[in-house]
């Protein structure tokens, strides 16, 4: 199966004509083609949950969707897509997974009826495990701990003794459900699972850094706690090296299937004898004979630990490095792309005079009419001033556009909007011209006859149409910029020597005030026609 199918470009021209971008995009993100999501959907996903108007829950439940469908690529990528969001995306969604009751319902999920589907099914129940358990982390300590802050002067170095005891069994629940993907090189043999895998691999790093910091803490505080906390606190350095073996085995997996060795970190233990001193003090304190080591052997028991664990911690800095500046990179090409593409809309937009008469044709369906648009409107203050020509409809309107990022999806929208209003006038609207010939409702023309003449309309003859229905509201024959929040369109003035009806006035809804809710979208006036 290679490329999108049917059913995937029916779905996406659907969102299209139904104007739902983040569906669509959702919707781009997890095609059936066997391939990781495309990175311009991904972002402008990531995008999207940066805006403070945009529905958190209404993605989610977007995503939520997607996975409910037969094809193991399709429900694959859904979480991949999300998985994702979770890591780059504004905490919001994050958070609103968090206080979900339940999440991603996949434990006999099974497709027969595809290639490797049988195989790929045991990924997926196994990955939507790791996702539900690092929301379920997010709800018990509200903090992502593979962005938490790091160093000597991080989040878990600086943790006290009691919170540390509760948070490490949480960080290692976590740890376990991501080592249990147990994927295997001769495994990674599709672009999906490999995009499922690159996330892991990044999560795994980031994580056991935390988990490494908190261990470090624990250690340096090992001897000043009470019995009942050394007893906790050794319980819980023997399961970390436990699961520093089973994250070597998973590195190894990374390494083969040729992700960067430069990525990936060196695990250095601390040397046994420490644990034997850890042991040795618990056993003291709850009056075991026993051999107590001395104070200087256990001061450098224990610093020959710590440096060994920090060594560890740094290593695992260089990804984040590498990644920060890729994404800084990145950033810098987008605002040059950016500042380019300003330029040659703004241009476009001043030279741009083609009667409104003149385009007959309806968009096509793979036009950048239909490309992933904002599910947003720029704040008020962020669109760009309009001046009007000295003819309110004869002069084409002039856009100034902002160097501000916002200043493209500006324009994107009007043009839209624009040419739907074209499309529209085409077919539904006539075009009033001074030679038209007109004739009331219900008269009866003269087809010949004995004393017949032809009559013609003058330019200069006015139209007095006979009382009838509510008049539908007229346009004129070019169409300036299309009228965008909080703008009230000029007034319609004469054409020619034909006296046009006045427009009929445009209602604005005022915003309505809403429960305060931070995953739901903004208010905001949105415009009516009446």
């Amino acid at each position: 199966m290679s490329g999108q199918s049917i059913t995937d470009r029916i779905a996406a021209a659907q969102h299209s004509m139904t104007g739902s971008a983040i569906s669509k995009a959702v919707c781009k993100a997890s095609t059936h083609e066997v391939s990781g999501p495309k990175k311009k959907h991904l972002d402008y996903l990531i995008h999207c949950t940066n805006e403070m108007n945009v529905s958190v829950p209404q993605l989610a439940d977007t995503l939520f969707e997607r996975t409910a469908n037969s094809s193991w690529v399709v429900v694959f990528k859904a979480l991949i897509t999300t998985h994702h969001l979770m890591m780059y995306g504004n905490e919001r969604l994050i958070q609103y997974l968090a206080s979900r009751n339940t999440l991603f319902n996949l434990n006999n999920f099974l497709d027969k009826g595809a290639l490797q589907g049988y195989d790929m099914s045991t990924f997926i129940r196994r990955y939507s495990r790791y996702l539900n358990e690092k929301a379920m982390s997010y709800r018990l300590v509200a903090v992502d701990f593979t962005k938490m802050k790091r160093g000597i002067d991080g989040v878990m170095r600086t943790m006290s003794i009691e919170k540390l005891i509760k948070t490490l069994p949480i960080i290692q629940n976590q740890l376990d459900a991501l080592l249990d993907f147990q994927a295997n090189p001769n495994e990674l043999t599709n672009g999906v699972i490999n995009s499922a895998f690159m996330l892991l691999f990044k999560d795994s790093i980031r994580l056991f850094a935390a988990y490494n910091e908190g261990v470090i803490n624990l250690l340096e505080k090992y001897f000043d706690m009470k019995k009942g906390q050394c007893k906790d606190a050794l319980d819980i350095y023997k399961k970390f090296l436990y699961r520093m073996t089973k994250l070597s085995e998973f590195l190894k997996v990374a390494e083969q299937v040729g992700i960067d060795q430069g990525d990936i970190p060196d695990l250095s233990q601390a040397p046994s004898s420490l644990l034997e001193a850890l042991e040795q003090h618990l056993a003291s304190l709850e009056g075991k004979k026993t051999k107590e080591l001395t104070a200087d052997t256990r001061a450098s028991t224990l610093s020959s630990a710590v440096s060994s664990l920090s060594n560890t911690g740094m290593s695992f800095s260089r990804m984040d490095e590498k990644e920060r500046q890729q994404a800084l990179e990145e950033e810098q090409a987008r605002l040059q792309a950016l500042k380019v593409q300003v330029t040659h809309h703004y241009t476009n937009a001043k030279n741009d005079t083609t009667p409104m008469h003149n385009f007959t044709h309806m968009p096509n369906l793979s036009s950048d009419l239909f490309d992933l648009q904002p599910a947003f409107l720029p704040a008020v203050q962020s669109t760009p001033s309009i001046s009007t020509a000295t003819s309110a409809w004869g002069g084409r309107s002039q856009t100034h556009l902002d160097t501000h990022v916002h200043a493209i999806y500006t324009w994107k929208f009007t043009h839209t909007c624009g040419v739907f209003a074209r499309c529209i006038l085409s077919l539904c609207a006539p075009v009033f011209r001074p030679d038209m010939q007109w004739s009331q409702p219900g008269e009866k023309k003269l087809t010949g006859g004995h004393n017949w003449q032809s009559k013609t309309m003058t330019s200069t003859t006015a139209w007095n149409p006979a009382p009838m229905a509510p008049a539908p509201m007229t346009f004129p024959m070019t169409t300036p910029q299309v009228p965008m929040y909080g703008m009230v369109p000029p007034q319609m003035g004469q054409m020619g020597s034909v006296q046009l009806m006045a427009p009929q006035p445009m209602m604005y809804n005022q915003p309505v005030l809403r429960p305060t809710n931070p995953f739901a979208p903004m208010p905001g006036a949105q415009m009516q026609f009446m």
